[in-house]
Parts: structure tokens; sequence; C-alpha cells
């Protein structure tokens, strides 16, 4: 037996570990035999389920304990075979701690598991958080450091698994049934409830994993002391004080806590703020400043500001004093209120940066290297290698560059075992001689062109980041592209530790400070991030790029105990003042924040640009304030129902539900000839004129418009052109704009002409298209219900 075995007996009975609500049960064989609420006595540990503290993976095979002895609060697991571990076992008010404090023998040990735990709950599963809960109750496990990572040692990288990620669009064709978008597998759903998860894997000596495009490459060592020191907290609580105790935990295992004016920031409200990302620069920021007020919003994001990724040097055209020029900017902005925030790729290496050219680091990171067969020229086009395998893999391999010296070599294909058709001294490197055996380094690279980092750059990266925003005093930033660091070899390790080594970075008034997202999720950044902020605008229209990803996002959220954001929406000179309230309703329904892409000159060409700014700041302002009540929160999340809000008073709004009915109005007959579509609507609210849209989408103008309801006639005035809308906001006035909303001419109309009632009612629009050219014309008929005064 090892030495620190000696002395410890046999455990006579189960010992038992309390917190203030939960009481867990440990078997003199290391098995958990009960998970009991101490509030209403139920046991959670489902009945046949087994629940060892610890598994090892020794040569490929799992190991459980076959016995428990202690002296204290120190453990020891006894798994046979000669096989041990020792650990720390305590109880403190919120959680159960437990450590890895020996493991013997350890250079046998290739991984050790924390469970998996099994639960009989299995209402509401937070894969990535960890926690699961029904309507009473939470059991809980967190990683208490970042070699400890949530889940399940599945895959060789241990890339997080993500289930049920559907073709990024329109989603259409997803059943009700399977709209789950889970990330991560701290916690997964079972047929007796769930089971929770973690890990720690010894990353000692090279070896070769598999990466995230399936294809191998030699991945550096990475010595953390292995197994030794893993550490995880377990917890059960009433399901209402699940975020609390979450918090409670990281105060009381100084894990990352931000805060965001004064609260944590997972609960304050400040979590959630929209925000407008501008393309500005020194001489435009007071421009971008003043939209960002006009919007009522408390954040400026700038979408890319850097000339490289790696130094982060910023482009030089919109900051030509560099990062005092940046600073100089925050100063600016937060004089006025206002946060500013900026873009990164992460440990994405542009080939422009310094880290690439003249000189290429030797830690870029790589797939792996062979020998040169025979000498070569600075300029030859081919180069013999010894072993072509590295070299011919097809993923991460857009840029085809190798390393041997302080040369760079882009090769166009591989030939046996020659890379041939080769561009010597690529990206500002010199070309020079290399003798037969130099070492050939294949550089990974990544589909937008860039290079990646090993594990010590990644950290020199991440400081730099760091540095950045110490220098400047930069409040928001979302680590897009973080699947780069699975080019350390290290997989959800290397994207914890390069997010931790930012935060701890960070100086200290800073930490709390910074809004921060990511392009990924992962269970032990979940309490550095901020929040995540998924969706994106260039698929489709403003209404339809990615719209049930988003909404399936929201789900994930609530899951994981995650403030909520809906994305991106990109605001153009077309976006209407329907489509802005479309999107503002929503984030009222899930109280959730938004980024919107938009600048200075896309305001001024866009004729309902003020309006929109302003309806902007009256949602975001009643959102921020909590005035929606929770009864109306169903109705606005609904992405087939629109709203409209107006302040009423100081501290009160009223908002007002609108019936939308949308259709096409088509030529059905042969040019020249009037054509007429009749819809039939259904308006839900009292009688009033009826508001209308017509927009020509088609390449011909649409002439001699009559709109006809429930019988009567109202000719509508000259032409609609190409592009062309004409609206009826059920006052009497009709008006004529341009495509991008500038008013071109305003005409009077009777409205009780237009007056429709509740229930169904028929309308017609005739008109004569003046070409055969895909006429068409886009209708929209809208009516107004009783509005609901809300704060104040």
């Amino acid at each position: 037996m090892f030495p620190f075995l000696l002395g410890l007996a046999l455990l006579p009975q189960s010992p038992q570990l309390q917190t203030d609500s939960f009481t867990a049960t440990v078997s003199p064989t290391g098995h958990f035999t009960a998970f009991v609420d101490r509030g209403s006595g139920r046991d959670y540990l489902p009945e046949g389920q087994t629940a060892p503290l610890l598994r090892l993976r020794v040569a490929g095979e799992y190991r459980e304990p076959e016995a428990l002895s202690a002296d204290g609060d120190r453990w020891t697991l006894d798994f046979g075979g000669g096989y041990a571990v020792a650990l720390r076992a305590e109880a403190e008010p919120s959680h159960l701690r437990f450590e890895v404090l020996e493991a013997r023998p350890l250079a046998d040990i290739e991984l050790l598991m924390w469970g998996p735990y099994p639960t009989a709950i299995g209402e509401t599963i937070g894969e990535t958080v960890g926690v699961v809960r029904d309507g009473d109750y939470a059991i809980g496990i967190q990683a208490l450091n970042a070699k400890t990572l949530g889940g399940a040692a599945t895959t060789e990288d241990d890339v997080m698994p993500s289930y049920n990620i559907f073709k990024q669009g329109d989603y259409s064709d997803v059943g009700e049934d399977v709209k789950v978008l889970y990330r991560g597998d701290t916690a997964v759903a079972t047929d007796f409830g769930s089971t929770l998860q973690a890990y720690t894997r010894d990353r000692s000596g090279d070896r070769v994993i598999a990466n995230w495009g399936h294809e191998r490459y030699l991945a550096p060592a990475f010595d953390d002391g292995g197994v030794v020191g893993s550490a995880i907290a377990l917890f059960g609580c009433p399901a209402s004080e699940a975020l609390a105790t979450l918090g409670a935990i990281e105060l009381a295992e100084g894990l990352p806590h931000p805060m965001i004016d004064g609260e944590w920031a997972k609960t304050a409200r400040g979590a959630t703020a929209s925000y407008l990302i501008i393309g500005f620069g020194e001489d435009s920021i007071d421009a971008a400043i003043e939209l960002t007020e006009r919007a009522g919003l408390r954040y400026l994001y700038h979408g890319g500001p850097f000339q490289t990724w790696g130094h982060f040097e910023l482009n030089a055209r919109q900051f030509p004093n560099g990062w005092d020029g940046l600073e100089a900017c925050v100063d600016r902005a937060r004089g006025r209120g206002i946060g500013v925030g900026v873009h990164t790729l992460s440990n994405f290496i542009t080939t422009n940066d310094r880290y690439v050219t003249p000189v290429p680091d030797p830690r870029l990171a790589a797939v792996g290297a062979s020998a040169l067969a025979r000498a070569v020229d600075a300029g030859a086009e081919s180069l013999a290698v010894a072993d072509p395998g590295w070299f011919s893999q097809m993923k991460n391999n857009t840029l085809r560059t190798v390393r041997v010296g302080d040369e760079l070599i882009q090769y166009a294909a591989v030939e046996g075992n020659e890379l041939v058709r080769c561009t010597r001294g690529a990206f500002g490197t010199a070309a020079s001689a290399h003798a037969e055996g130099a070492v050939v380094t294949k550089l990974m690279d990544h589909g937008y062109r860039t290079f990646l980092t090993d594990p010590g750059l990644s950290r020199e990266v991440a400081e730099r980041i760091a540095a950045l925003y110490n220098h400047t005093g930069l409040r928001q930033l979302s680590f897009d592209g973080l699947e780069g660091t699975w080019a350390t070899g290290m997989g959800q390790y290397g994207r914890t530790l390069f997010t931790e080594w930012w935060f701890e970075a960070l100086r200290p008034e800073l930490r709390g400070g910074v809004i921060n997202d990511a392009s990924n999720p992962g269970h032990y950044n979940w309490h550095t991030y901020t929040r995540m902020n998924w969706g994106e605008p260039w698929y489709a229209g403003f209404r339809e790029s990615q719209t049930q990803y988003r909404l399936m996002n929201q789900r994930y959220y609530a899951r994981n105990l995650m403030p909520r954001m809906l994305g991106w929406f990109k605001m153009g000179t077309a976006t209407t003042l329907e489509d802005a309230e479309w999107l503002l309703a929503r984030a009222a329904g899930f109280d959730a924040g938004f980024a919107f892409v938009t600048g200075p000159d896309v305001v001024a060409g866009n004729g309902q640009g003020d309006a929109i700014l302003a309806a902007i700041r009256e949602w975001e302002t009643a959102r921020l304030a909590g005035a929606f009540p929770e009864r109306l929160k169903p109705a606005l999340q609904d992405i087939g129902r629109e709203f409209h809000l107006e302040p009423d008073g100081d501290g009160a709004w009223r908002l007002t539900p609108v019936y939308s009915f949308k259709g096409v109005h088509e030529r059905q007959e042969q040019p020249g000839m009037a054509t007429a579509t009749a819809f039939e609507i259904d308006n839900p609210h009292a009688e009033q004129p009826l508001g209308f849209i017509l927009r020509c989408t088609g390449a011909v103008a649409a002439e001699e418009s009559v709109l006809e309801l429930n019988g009567r006639e109202l000719a509508l005035p000259g032409s609609l052109e190409p592009g062309q809308v004409l609206r009826h906001g059920g006052g009497g006035e009709l008006v004529r704009t341009d495509a991008d909303g500038r008013v071109l001419e305003r005409f009077q109309v009777d409205p009780a002409k237009l007056s429709v009632p509740r229930g169904r009612s028929s309308v017609r629009l005739t008109c004569r298209f003046a070409g055969s050219d895909a006429p068409a014309v886009k209708v929209e008929f809208r009516t107004s219900g009783p509005a609901d005064r809300i704060g104040g």
C-alpha cells in the first residue's frame, strides 16, 4: 500500500456530508448512495444507478473505487491493482468540495472522472453550467479550476459535443420536438433523469490527438501536474436558489465573479445591455457617440478595428495614433456615460502580424513535421519531405504553409513526397537555402486565412488583449473565433485557459467591469463570461436571418442560467420602423439585449432612421426598467405578433398590440391588363380605419391601383414605382416613400372609406402593371388594439 494510505482504516459506516440544503451519503466502497434534499427529505439519487465518487482511466479502461478510508477531511479511494487517490472532502454551507491531493501511480493515470452522478431530475438540463432543475429542487456540479473540465472525456481532443445543431438559416423544417440546441455534457438528460460529470486529463508527454477537422496532428506537451489538483463542487438547493448558490460558490472558491454596476454580472440588469456596432475612428467617434445617445444605449462597439490579429495593431486609417488614439475615443465616450468595446478573433493570427512576418514565431500552431529529403536553394519550387502525410490533410489547410527555419513556404499540392509549386519567402519572410534533414513544419491554419497558436503563444496573445484593455479602458469584448484554441491540442482546456489568462491579466478594477462573451461557451468559462450573444444578420432579411436559431438560444440561456441576448441585427437604409419594433418586442418578451449594426450614413439615408433610434430608446429604457409585466411576455416572444410602444409620462409607456396580415399581389393576366388579388383578413380589434403598407417589389410599376374594402373602393393616387412604398397609418394620410423610407409625396384620403369592422373582411387590390418583368406588390394590412399602460 502507498505511503499516503498507511494508518487509515476502512470506514465502518457510510459517511455523510451536508450543506445547508443538501446531504450526500457515500458508501464504504466510495460510491454515492443518496442525494437528499434536506428540506423535503427526498432522495434524488435514482434507484438502481451507481454513482462512483471518482473513476480512473488506465490503459483505456475505467476503474471504479473498491474501498474508501478517511482521516478527517482526507479521504482515500482504493481502486485495486495498486491504484489509489487521496482527496480532501469538505462541506461548506453552499456546497460540498472535493479536491485530488495525490494519486498513485500518477504516470499510469490517463484521466480522472468525477462521476457520472445520476439524479432523478430531468425537467431542465443545464448542459453547460452543470445544473439540473425541476420545479422544486436543483442539483449541480462545478469545476473549481481550469484543468477540471465539465462533461465526459468522449474524444481525445476534448471538443465539447453539441447536439441537434441544424443548418444555419431558416430552421423551418425542424420539428418542435427536437428544437433543443444542447451545447456540452456537464449535465446530460437520461431516461431516469440526468447525470452530472467532470474530468481532468493527464497532458504530459507529446501525443497525437484528433483535431476538430477529424484529422490528426501532433500536440505539444502541457505538464500541469496531471490529475492532481482536479477539484469540483457538488451541491443541491431549492430550484429558485440555484443561481444564488452558484454565486456563493464563486465567492467561496475564488472563481471569477465579475460585477456590473456593483452587482454580480449574472443578475445585473446591465448584463443584457444592447449596443450599437459602428465602425468609428478617431475622427468619427463623436458621431458614433451621438447615435448611441439617440438610441438611449450605454455601449458602443467596433466590429473590426484591427489591422492585424495577434499583436492587435489598429487600423491606421481609423486610428492613426494607435492604442493611444483608441484610448482617447474611450475617454470621450466614458465622459458621456458610454462604454466602448471591440471585436477580436481570439487566437487567430493574421499573415501580416509580427508573429508571422518578417520572422515567423516558432510557437505558431503546427500540424506536424517531417525532414527535408534533399537540400534546396532559395529559388527551388518544390520540397521533398521524408513523410508527406502531415502535408496532405484537407482540414485546417487553407494557407498550405510550412516553416523551414525562419522561412515560410506555401505549396500548391502534394505529389508523392513532393510539395510542389512552392511560393518561397511567403508573407514577407526571407527565402533561403536549407540543408537535407532540415525540419519542415506544417503550420495549422483556419479558413479565415489565418494561423493559430500553441499553448505558449496562446497565453501571450490572451495577455496582449488584456494589455489593450488595460491601456485603453475598453469595457466590452467578444472572443469570436475561440474555437481556434483547439489548435493547442487541449480542446476545452485550451479555450478555458485563454479566457482565464486574459481575465487574470486585466487590471483588478477592470475584471469586474468588462462585459464579455464568446463564439462558444464552456463550463468553467460560465463564470468568466458575462453572457453569450449568438445570431448573425448576414444570411437573410432583417426578420429572417437565423431567427429560429436565435429562439433556440433563448431556451439555452434559460436552461443554463445565463443573461439573454438575441444576437446581431443589421440596419440598412430600407429597414423599417415596423422591423425595428418587431425586434424590440422580442427583446422585451425574452428580456434579452441585442447588437444593432448601423452608422451615421445608414441612419441619415433611412427615411425612418430617427424614428428607429427613438423606438430603440423607448423600448430598451422600458425593458431595463422592468416595465414589461410577465403576463405580456409570451405574446411579446411570438415572432408572429407585432406591437408599438409610445411614452406615456415619466417612467410609463403605452404598449399597443398590432394585427398584421401580410400577402403578395402578383399579375395573373397578360401584360397591360388590370389584375386583382383578394385577401381575407380577420381583425381582432374594434372597428377602425385600416392601416396598410404597399411595397412595389417587382421590376415594373404598379399603376391605376384601387383598394376595395368590403365593397367600398378607394382609388390610390399615382403610380407605385419599383421599390416605392405607399403607407396609411390609419389617420387619413397616405404617404409615398422611396425604398429607403424617404417621403416623396403626401395625400389625404377619407378614412371612412377604409373603416374595417372587427372580424373577417375582404380586401381586394387591383392594379395595372406597366410591363411583364416580374411585377409584384407586397401588402401588409394593420389594425391596432387597446393599449396596455406599463411602468409608471
